[in-house]
């Protein structure tokens, strides 16, 4: 049977672009992990891999022109939109490099021998070594910043680790253009190109988190697809780690008195965070607690006002576009729930910006309107109206996993009467924000991209400095003469890397 092929589609049209390649088989698949396995070793120099992700960047940022118009003819995303998230992700690779450079991720510990403690201690030296292959489960709505050449990717091979990309299907042109660019950069300093390979098609993707020399996943996607190939390895018979990041509601609590101080702020702020990238953001604030009452109904004109105002959009592909319009319908149907804004199909392609409201005593238990509290993908939002602290509380209490929860207070409450609500909001989220909107993900080393399942599979973060931590585990040596000690752990320390010796700071 001859292979699948694998068309890059013009989200804007339908209509296929270009055959770009064809769907791997298993053993293809088993060749492009054997092949990363058996240059792993080749990555072990943190000086070379840190140069490796610098000229990663400097390839891709000269590509700027040619990487932006692959990824805008398949996404729809736009020019402005792409130019930033290749910026993005430039620096994201020259962030690691950096950390490479540190060295404080190898997390150093040596604890010299001592007999007087009980029990004694014996020398043991510990630091964090490579996992091996790592498998990438590239996104749909970053087709740079969160595909082949985004933060999976950039923290893998700064641990040291091989990669081997799951290209998502919606741009499979710009994943071969940025596979290749990036083993560009790795033949540039020495390296196989082998370190970062891209296989296509969703049998390669079962087949490529199954496969016994893959030690570890990093997925960012959809619930059902992150939760098959999260199942699947663990149901291997070595089971790996599995780094999910799978859906997010990403609720906002305005409090009577923020929107009594500023509901036309909030109302078009909201606006504009929940339409951004045709509501396409896994961050996109998509439930939202606003008071009954005038304050309440103002925040709503200055809503309906930014989303009126915000034209059709194209989403990624015409299954999302369909499942928005087939979700939004669904969810408008329900009793007591109201469109003031229509959201829904804007045109053959195209879909339209909306908001639904519904009381928020509606949600407090289980019901039919339990479709309001999952997440659904597109740009809608929708706000539930509250009589009382108690239903918010109600409803916070079914609110399963995100990735962010957000917090609107007036001047007065930064007093800390506002504290009970944000620690109610704490346990539901990786990231907790005041004032402010969840669409935008610094790449920072205090970062937390992550949150409780669904929102993710694990404790990790997914961006940001300490991403790199998913790929490494902990080895101590004991009573290890000096000489067969890893450079790193030996008493002298010539590269000035960071280090607890005896439990102080070295």
């Amino acid at each position: 049977m001859a292979a699948a092929p694998v068309w890059s589609v013009d989200p804007r049209t339908g209509n296929p672009r270009e055959q770009v390649a064809v769907e791997a088989t298993a053993e293809e698949v088993d060749r492009a992990v054997r092949a990363a396995h058996a240059v792993r070793g080749t990555l072990a120099d943190r000086t070379v891999r840190a140069a490796f992700l610098c000229t990663a960047a400097d390839l891709l940022t000269e590509a700027q022109e040619h990487v932006v118009e692959a990824a805008d003819a398949e996404t729809a995303l736009g020019p402005a939109r792409l130019t930033g998230e290749l910026a993005r992700t430039a620096a994201q690779l020259r962030a690691f490099a950096e950390v490479v450079d540190e060295g404080a991720f190898l997390d150093i510990h040596i604890d010299h021998e001592d007999g007087s403690r009980t029990p004694p201690w014996p020398d043991l030296r510990r630091y964090k070594i490579p996992l091996g292959v790592v498998a990438v489960y590239a996104a749909s709505n970053f087709p740079l910043a969160f595909s082949v050449p985004g933060g999976d990717t950039a923290s893998a091979l700064a641990a040291g680790c091989p990669v081997v990309v799951k290209a998502h299907p919606d741009h499979p042109a710009t994943s071969e253009l940025c596979a290749s660019i990036l083993r560009r950069a790795a033949a540039r300093h020495g390296l196989p190109e082998d370190v970062l390979t891209v296989v296509h098609g969703f049998d390669a993707g079962v087949e490529l988190v199954r496969h016994p020399l893959v030690s570890a996943a990093g997925f960012t996607g959809s619930i059902r697809g992150g939760r098959a190939l999260f199942d699947a390895a663990a149901a291997r018979p070595a089971p790996i780690p599995f780094h999910g990041e799978l859906g997010s509601l990403n609720p906002v609590v305005v409090t009577e008195a923020a929107a009594a101080e500023r509901a036309e702020q909030i109302g078009a702020g909201l606006g504009g965070s929940m339409t951004l990238g045709v509501g396409q953001f896994c961050t996109k604030p998509g439930f939202v607690f606003a008071p009954s009452g005038a304050a309440g109904d103002q925040l709503l004109k200055s809503l309906t006002e930014t989303v009126s105002g915000t034209g059709a959009g194209v989403m990624l592909d015409h299954r999302m576009r369909d499942a928005f319009v087939h979700g939004v319908a669904e969810r408008a149907a329900l009793p007591d729930v109201e469109a003031p804004v229509t959201p829904g199909a804007g045109g053959e392609h195209t879909v339209s910006p909306g908001f639904l409201t519904v009381p928020a005593r509606r949600l407090a238990q289980d019901g039919p309107h339990d479709a309001l509290l999952e997440e659904c993908f597109g740009p809608v939002t929708v706000v539930a109206r509250y009589d009382s602290a108690d239903e918010i509380t109600a409803v916070l209490s079914r609110l399963p996993g995100n990735l962010t929860a957000t917090l609107h207070i007036a001047t007065e409450e930064a007093d800390g009467s506002a504290a009970g609500l944000l620690a109610e909001l704490t346990p539901l989220a990786g990231r907790v924000l005041v004032n402010g909107w969840p669409t935008g993900v610094a790449v920072a080393p205090a970062q937390h991209h992550g949150g409780p399942y669904p929102a993710t599979t694990s404790t990790s973060t997914s961006v940001g400095a300490t991403a790199i931590e998913r790929w490494l585990r902990p080895v101590s040596y004991q009573s290890t003469p000096e000489a067969l000690l890893p450079p790193e752990l030996r008493e002298a320390n010539p590269q000035g890397l960071p280090r607890r010796v005896d439990g102080r700071s070295a």
